[in-house]
């Protein structure tokens, strides 16, 4: 009877061991999962914060256009610029670059210089 006592224990602790080491694996998945996720939700709060920084400038921008609109002289300007209107009596002006007088035309080659001949 002793020796069917201790092949008794030892198949309860293979047992055991062997639900020891399926909660270890399963608790091994859950915390990789979960790391998984937190780096998913790293990047997701990097992204939303670069987001928000970007709307912060561009809500200052407004706000600098909105304050200039305040004005008579912002207003006009922004009329002029959007609809290409100018005051009674203004006249345009186009500008011209000069043109170069001592243009020289290009060097004919020999074998134009042949042709020109015949």
């Amino acid at each position: 009877m002793a020796l069917r006592s201790s092949r008794t224990i030892d198949w309860k602790q293979g047992l055991l061991v062997a639900f020891l080491a399926l909660v270890a694996v399963w608790l091994g998945t859950l915390v990789v999962s979960l790391a998984q996720k937190a780096e998913i939700a790293w990047k997701a709060a990097g992204e939303t914060r670069a987001e928000y920084a970007a709307l912060e400038k561009r809500k200052a921008a407004l706000t600098t256009s909105l304050d200039a609109l305040d004005t008579p002289r912002g207003q006009e300007a922004a009329i002029r610029k959007s609809f290409g209107v100018a005051r009674p009596g203004e006249e345009v002006i186009i500008v011209v670059p000069p043109k170069n007088a001592t243009e020289t035309p290009p060097a004919k080659s020999l074998w134009q210089r042949i042709l020109d001949w015949f």
